[in-house]
């Protein structure tokens, strides 16, 4: 299937710049938020804690639950609705420093039940992580996704030449710090379950970037009277029905389980919706124009 026509030629490389200048303003509102906010919304699998799903028979305030544990002198305790306001649950997160978090969600379900009456609420969920195992979680998470850009670049490396491995590198960077821009401009929850995300969108947007590398490769050969940027260009007209083919399907697979998937997955998710996205764009508008760039520093006849 064809979306695009053969012969066409979109100038891709006549608005490299253009495009540089949207990529360095996304950045920057990426990288404000998260100075402004003092990091990211780190969940329960990495600063500690318990956390615990409650469903309620009737609608209650959240202000009334909080109101509630206040009580219990727990120290900081978020309440949130999770899922629709028809399904009355309720997510509480509670950010104990300290390791005595066994016993604590029954604690809570045994006194909101005295509060607000026996069989009024039940437990859907609860988990419990210690504090230093929540930092030894977020330490090894951040670990795999620096490694998995260091071996990207070793394999686009040895596959292709160097510039081909820094400009698929430099995409990747940047399609991590604007979608942990999104992640903190919506306050959403960085998890183990966003560092699964980040790991896939990373290996998408590689894959998207060695498709139009090796055209290029292969055209080099081919058009050796055209100039690397005719080459470039050729090349991604060349790949764009299949990229615009697969960004599209696999994009309404994550828009239906952002959508239907429920609170469970929704940030696992958006990562991803956020993450092909932009490894789409930063495959055609970032990583090939390094090449463009690469030979206005250092001319030099690609092979």
């Amino acid at each position: 299937m064809q979306i695009i026509k053969p012969g066409t030629n979109i100038n891709f490389t006549g608005r490299r710049r253009q495009a540089l200048f949207l990529s360095l303003i996304l950045i920057l509102i990426s990288v404000a938020s998260l100075l402004s906010r003092g990091g990211l919304n780190y969940g329960i699998d990495f600063v500690g804690g318990t956390e615990i799903v409650l469903k309620f028979m009737d609608k209650v305030d959240v202000a009334e639950i909080r109101a509630s544990l206040n009580q219990l002198n727990l120290g900081d305790v978020e309440v949130q609705r999770f899922g629709s306001v028809e399904a009355n649950q309720y997510l509480i997160r509670i950010e104990q420093t300290t390791e005595e978090l066994e016993g604590l969600s029954a604690k809570v379900e045994s006194y909101l039940q005295e509060r607000f009456g026996e069989g009024s609420l039940e437990t859907l969920r609860s988990e419990m992580v210690g504090p230093k195992v929540g930092k030894d979680l977020r330490r090894k998470g951040m670990l795999a996704v620096i490694s998995a850009i260091i071996g990207m670049l070793i394999y686009i490396t040895w596959r292709f030449e160097l510039r081909f491995g820094v400009g698929a590198i430099i995409a990747l960077i940047h399609d991590v710090i604007i979608t942990l821009g999104v992640l903190s401009l919506t306050n959403s929850e960085f998890n183990l379950a966003t560092i699964a995300a980040l790991l896939t969108v990373v290996g998408y947007s590689v894959n998207d970037t060695i498709v139009v590398s090796d055209r290029i490769r292969e055209n080099i050969r081919k058009l050796r009277r055209k100039t690397q940027e005719e080459i470039v260009n050729i090349s991604i007209n060349e790949t764009l029905s299949r990229t615009i083919l697969t960004s599209a399907t696999t994009l309404m697979v994550c828009i239906t389980l952002f959508l239907l998937g429920g609170p469970v997955i929704h940030i696992f998710a958006l990562v991803l919706i956020v993450g092909f996205s932009i490894g789409t764009y930063s495959s055609i508008f970032v990583a090939i124009p390094i090449l463009l760039f690469w030979k206005e520093r250092f001319p030099k006849k690609l092979r």
